[in-house]
C-alpha cells in the first residue's frame, strides 16, 4: 500500500510539474524552500527526488523527469512561451542543384506569432527520394563539412538558425539574431538564447516532418550535432524534443557534459560566471563558488534525453571540458540510462589533443566526423558501424577494494611506535625506486606548448625555458630578462586542472600566475603534476604500476625533485637560465596544489617558505556528512591518497592531520590563506588547525611564522590572490 501511495503522490507531482513548466517563469520556484535549502558537494542523484524519495522503479521516472526538467528551467534556460506557433506560411525561396547532385533548399519558415514572425532554414537532401535520415546543426563554417559528410552518407541536413550571437555566417545572414525576434514575439517567456534556438530547431522539425511539404524526412531517424557551444545547444534541443532521436556533441563544455560542481575556479575551467551574454539565465552566474547550491547540475541534460542514443565526443586536454568532470556526469547518467534498460545509448567518445576547431577546420579531422556520422549510423541501424566501436572508457575510475586487495597486511596498519613524519610518509605509499639518474631527458614541444597555451597571456620580457627533472618531469621556466643576481625561485602547484594542467584557463585576469610572478623578478617552475594535463593518462594508469604507492605521494616527490634540480643541478634546462638563489625556494600552491605543498615542504627542510591557497580543510573533520563531500575525495573520487579510505566513517581515527604537518615546517615562513566562503572546506576546523600549529612558531620575529589570512570570499586563484602572494613573499 505504501508503494501505492508513493506511485500516486508522484504521479500527482508530475501532473503538477507539467502544468507549472507551462505557466511558470525563470523566478518562479516549484518545490519552494527544498530548491533554496539545497546543498550538496556532489552531484544530485538523477533517480533521486528532491525530497529524497529514490526512483527505484520506471513507474516513478516521469515524475522526476518532469520534477528535473522543471528545476532545469528554472536555473539555467528560463521558461518557453506557453503555446507552440502553427505554421502559417512556408515557402521555398531557392534550390539548386549541387556538384554532388543533392537539392539544396533555401526555406522561409512564417509562424503564427503575434507579428508572424519568419526564420530561414537550409536543407539538403541527397540524390534519390527518401524518406532520408535527417541531420540537424547550426551552419556555422566548422560544422559545415559535417553536412557534407552526411549528405554522402545519405542523410538529409537542416542547416536552421542557431549561429550564435558572438559569431556570423556571411552565407547564412541574420541566422546568429533571428532568436531575438521571437523572444521579442513572447514578452512573458524568459528563456535565453541557447534554449531559444533550440526552440528554433524544434520549430524546423514542425515544418520538415508535416507530410503535406513533402520533405520526405524520416520521422524515427532524426539525429542532432554540435560542437563546443553548438555542443551545448544540441543538448539542450535533444532534452526538450523528443523527436530528435539521437545527439552528438563535441566539445560542449559546461555546463553541457561538465557539471558546474566540477569546472569551477579551482579546476581553470569554466565557472558560472563565465558564460557570456544570455546563452543561460543571468541568475545562474550567481551560484559560482557556490555550485554546490544547484539543486541541479548540467547532467540533467542526460535525466531528459535518456533513452535516445547520446555521444559526447570529447579530448583529454580540452580547454573547456575537464575530463574528471564529463566523467561523473557521465557515471550519473549512466544509471538512468540503466533504470530504461539502454545502458548502451550513453557513451564518452575520447580523442587526444585539444578543445579548438581553431581557424583549420581540418582540425575537426575527416576521422572524427566519420567517427560522429558513425553513431549516427549504429543509432539508426544502418551502415558498418557496431555497438564494440565505441567501448565504455575510463580515465577517472578507482576501485578502492581493488586496490586494497594488492596490499600486503601489514601495510594497511600505521606503523606503531613511529614518529609523526613516518605515519605520513606511510599515508604517502612506498615509493618507486629512484632512477631519476638513469632517466633520458625531454621536454616540451613546441606544439605540445600551443595546445596547453604556455604563452597565451605571456607578458614582454618574460622568457620561457623547457626543463626536465626527476622521472622526466617536463616543464618550463619562467623569468626576467633582466635579471642581474641570483634570483629566488617559485615552483608553481596547480590546482585540480585535469585538462589544462599547470596552465590557468577561465578566469584569467590580466594574465597567469607564473608570468606576473616572472615579471615581478622571481624564477618560477611551473610543471603538470601526476594526472593533470600532458600527464593525465599517467594517473589513469598509476596503480596499476604502483600499486602500493599513491598519486599524492608521487606529486610530493616530483616536488622534492624540483628541489634537488634548483639545489644540486639534477635536471636539465633546454636553453641557458639565470643564476638561482638555492636558499629562497618557495612553494606556491593553490586547491590541491596548496595541499601537495603543504605535504612537500613538511618532508624537505630544504624549501624556504610554503604558501597554500584553499589547500586543505582538516581530516579528522573532514566526514561524508559534511559539506565537502568528507575525504571520500582524496582515497576515491580523485583517488589521490588511497590509505585515508582505511579511515572511512571513522575519520577521527586518522594518526595525523594538518596541524602536524604545519608543525613540521615550521619555523619556516607559512602563509594559509582560506577563504570563509570556500565549499570545499571547513572553516572553522581551519582556524583551530592553524591555532594549535601556531604554537610550534617562535613569535620574536614576524619573518619566521605563520601567516592565516581567512578573507570573505569563494574559493578562487586570481590576480587578487596573486597580489596578496607577491605582498607576503616580498616581505620575508
Amino acid at each position: 500500500m505504501r508503494f501505492l501511495l508513493i506511485i500516486f503522490r508522484h504521479q500527482f507531482l508530475l501532473f503538477l510539474a507539467t502544468y507549472l513548466l507551462l505557466v511558470s517563469n525563470a523566478g518562479s520556484h516549484l518545490f519552494g524552500e527544498a530548491q533554496r535549502a539545497y546543498h550538496r558537494a556532489t552531484l544530485p542523484p538523477l533517480l533521486e527526488f528532491l525530497d529524497g524519495v529514490q526512483v527505484k522503479s520506471r513507474d516513478l521516472w516521469p515524475a522526476r523527469k518532469a520534477e528535473i526538467r522543471q528545476l532545469l528551467t528554472t536555473h539555467f534556460t528560463g521558461s518557453l512561451p506557453d503555446e507552440v506557433p502553427t505554421v502559417v506560411d512556408v515557402t521555398t525561396t531557392t534550390e539548386i542543384e549541387a556538384n554532388d547532385g543533392s537539392r539544396r533548399k533555401r526555406i522561409k519558415i512564417t509562424l503564427d506569432t503575434p507579428q508572424q514572425a519568419s526564420f530561414e532554414i537550409a536543407l539538403w537532401t541527397p540524390p534519390g527520394d527518401g524518406p532520408f535520415p535527417l541531420l540537424m546543426m547550426a551552419p556555422r563554417y566548422y560544422q559545415i563539412y559535417w553536412a557534407e559528410d552526411a549528405v554522402q552518407r545519405g542523410y538529409a541536413v537542416c542547416l536552421y538558425p542557431g549561429v550564435d550571437s558572438h559569431h556570423r555566417e556571411s552565407k547564412f545572414p541574420n541566422y546568429e539574431d533571428v532568436w531575438q525576434t521571437f523572444r521579442q514575439e513572447y514578452p512573458q517567456a524568459t528563456w535565453t538564447e541557447i534554449v531559444t534556438k533550440a526552440w528554433l530547431a524544434s520549430r524546423s522539425l514542425d515544418v520538415l516532418l508535416n507530410v503535406t511539404h513533402e520533405f520526405h524526412i524520416d520521422a524515427e531517424r532524426i539525429g542532432i550535432i554540435g560542437f563546443s557551444r553548438y555542443g551545448k545547444q544540441a543538448l539542450v534541443a535533444t532534452a526538450l524534443d523528443e523527436r530528435i532521436r539521437c545527439v552528438v556533441a563535441r566539445s560542449p563544455g559546461s555546463p553541457g557534459s561538465c557539471p558546474y560542481r566540477y569546472t569551477g575556479r579551482d579546476t581553470f575551467a569554466e565557472a558560472p560566471s563565465d558564460f557570456p551574454s544570455l546563452w543561460f539565465l543571468p541568475s545562474l552566474r550567481s551560484y559560482t563558488g557556490r555550485e554546490d547550491e544547484l539543486p541541479i547540475d548540467a547532467h540533467g541534460w542526460y535525466a531528459l534525453i535518456a533513452p535516445r542514443p547520446c555521444l559526447i565526443h570529447t579530448a583529454h586536454n580540452d580547454g573547456s571540458e575537464p575530463t574528471f568532470a564529463v566523467e561523473q556526469a557521465y557515471r550519473e547518467g549512466q544509471k538512468v540510462y540503466q533504470l530504461l534498460g539502454h545502458s548502451d545509448r550513453l557513451r564518452i567518445d575520447y580523442r587526444s589533443g585539444g578543445h579548438s576547431s581553431g581557424p583549420d577546420p581540418e582540425k575537426i579531422s575527416p576521422a572524427d566526423r566519420q567517427r560522429n556520422l558513425d553513431w549516427f549510423d549504429l543509432s539508426f541501424q544502418r551502415g558498418d558501424a557496431k555497438q564494440s566501436d565505441f567501448p565504455v572508457s575510463w580515465i577517472h575510475r578507482f576501485d578502492w577494494q581493488t586496490w586494497r586487495e594488492k596490499q600486503a597486511p601489514d601495510a594497511l596498519e600505521p606503523p606503531g611506535q613511529a614518529s609523526i613524519r613516518q605515519i605520513i610518509q606511510w599515508s604517502l605509499g612506498t615509493p618507486a625506486v629512484d632512477d631519476s639518474a638513469d632517466v633520458k631527458r625531454t621536454f616540451l614541444t613546441s606544439e605540445e606548448s600551443e595546445l596547453m597555451t604556455h604563452d597565451r597571456w605571456a607578458i614582454d620580457g618574460v622568457t620561457r625555458v623547457p626543463v626536465s627533472f626527476g622521472k622526466n618531469v617536463r616543464g618550463n621556466l619562467y623569468f626576467k630578462d633582466s635579471l642581474e643576481h641570483p634570483a629566488p625561485v617559485v615552483i608553481w602547484l596547480h590546482p585540480f586542472s585535469y585538462h589544462s594542467g599547470y596552465n590557468e584557463g577561465y578566469g584569467v585576469q590580466g594574465t597567469t600566475v607564473y608570468h606576473r610572478l616572472a615579471a615581478a623578478g622571481y624564477v618560477v617552475l611551473a610543471y603538470d603534476q601526476c594526472g593533470f594535463g600532458l600527464r593525465l593518462l599517467e594517473g589513469r594508469d598509476f596503480y596499476e604500476t604502483h600499486p602500493e604507492w599513491s598519486r599524492l605521494g608521487r606529486m610530493v616527490q616530483d616536488v622534492h625533485a624540483a628541489v634537488d634540480y634548483f639545489v644540486d643541478g639534477r635536471g636539465k634546462a633546454n636553453g641557458p637560465i639565470p643564476a638561482i638563489d638555492t636558499q629562497k625556494i618557495t612553494l606556491l600552491g593553490y586547491s590541491v596544489g596548496g595541499m601537495t605543498a603543504l605535504y612537500a615542504a613538511a618532508l624537505d627542510q630544504r624549501i624556504h617558505s610554503v604558501a597554500s591557497f584553499s589547500g586543505f580543510t582538516p581530516l579528522r573533520a573532514d566526514t561524508d556528512d559534511g559539506p565537502t563531500g568528507g575525504i571520500r575525495r582524496w582515497w576515491e573520487l580523485h583517488a589521490l591518497q588511497p590509505k585515508l579510505g582505511l579511515f572511512d566513517d571513522r575519520e577521527s581515527k586518522i594518526p595525523y592531520d594538518f596541524d602536524n604537518l604545519l608543525e613540521m615546517i615550521a619555523p619556516r615562513p607559512v602563509l594559509i590563506v582560506s577563504p570563509q566562503r570556500d565549499r570545499t572546506a571547513n572553516p572553522a576546523a581551519i582556524e583551530t588547525c592553524v591555532t594549535k600549529a601556531k604554537k610550534a612558531w617562535p613569535l620574536a620575529t614576524t619573518s619566521q611564522t605563520l601567516i592565516h589570512l581567512t578573507p570573505d570570499k569563494t574559493n578562487r586563484f586570481q590576480r587578487d590572490q596573486h597580489q596578496v602572494f607577491l605582498s607576503w613573499r616580498k616581505g620575508l
